[in-house]
């Protein structure tokens, strides 16, 4: 019998993907997940309802969680990625030679597990580099309470629904401060300013409210259906945003970093919002004006 899977993130419209074939289906002590062959984009993930990748269009959103913050660091040494049990975002976090150690702090195990088995090419051998540590854990208490402190951290957390629904508060915030050594730089992923414009204007009061520096830049992702895909920038370091397409191009070249979405002119462009999401990032409603 054929199957359809609902995401079921938006309480007033659903997309239903089609599965040729389930690979896996398991409801963790965290979440439930399930891996399936879609026709047009690839193996998926799917959390609680939500599509977390596919194979046909992952690069994108690794290379801008990866890539902005750590292109625009003079020498990224060491690196903390919270979630990302896939490994996306650690792969793209190794390529740049200066890191050193790369923490993957991640609350369930078998997403790491299941993605190793049906999702390989996504980590691409990444958790076997001899600069990964793997931490089960919590983020909010990792964040809270390490003694390491890091040039960058990575939130690659789901949508605020589940276990990922602290990473989005004031204590999880403030604790990424305290885990970043001065001149460090945190990055988070913020959903869709144009269907949930309220996550990211309360990530915006609490981020400027922490940081010195937050900003918000997008990124386009098929598979994220309802618009251009918001991530948030926050460091105390007001002029790691000031880079030109010129030095970062310098820059990624030297460090011989090869990308399929990421440029150094996607990268300041990211920057320049529409006018709807920079009145959301204010603290504004979904539209402009309202």
């Amino acid at each position: 019998m054929e199957r359809w899977i609902d995401e079921t993130l938006h309480p007033h419209w659903r997309v239903s993907l089609r599965a040729e074939r389930v690979l896996h289906e398991v409801r963790t002590d965290h979440q439930h997940l399930v891996i399936f062959d879609n026709p047009t984009f690839g193996r998926m993930m799917m959390l609680d309802g939500v599509v977390q990748l596919s194979t046909s269009d992952e690069f994108i959103y690794h290379e801008m969680m990866a890539h902005v913050p750590l292109l625009a660091h003079r020498e990224p040494r060491h690196v903390l990625v919270i979630g990302g049990g896939d490994g996306g975002v650690l792969r793209e976090v190794l390529k740049h030679p200066s890191v050193e150690k790369a923490v993957l702090c991640e609350i369930d195990r078998q997403v790491i597990d299941t993605s190793l088995v049906h999702l390989p090419e996504i980590s691409a051998g990444a958790f076997d580099d001899p600069r990964s540590e793997i931490m089960i854990a919590d983020g909010v208490k990792f964040v809270g309470e390490t003694n390491q402190r890091f040039d960058c951290i990575i939130v690659d957390s789901t949508e605020p629904i589940g276990p990922a629904e602290v990473l989005f508060g004031q204590t999880f915030f403030e604790g990424c401060k305290r885990a970043l050594r001065k001149g460090g730089v945190a990055i988070g992923q913020n959903g869709l300013p144009f269907v949930h414009h309220e996550h990211l204007a309360s990530s915006g009061k609490l981020l400027r409210d922490i940081f010195n520096d937050a900003a918000c830049f997008l990124c386009g992702q098929p598979t994220y259906f309802g618009g251009p895909f918001a991530l948030t920038w926050a460091s105390d370091k007001g002029d790691l945003r000031d880079w030109s397409v010129k030095k970062l191009r310098k820059r990624q070249d030297k460090r011989d970093i090869v990308t399929r979405y990421y440029t150094p002119e996607v990268h300041v462009g990211s920057f320049d919002l529409p006018g709807y999401v920079s009145h959301i990032w204010q603290g504004g409603r979904g539209t402009v004006g309202a």
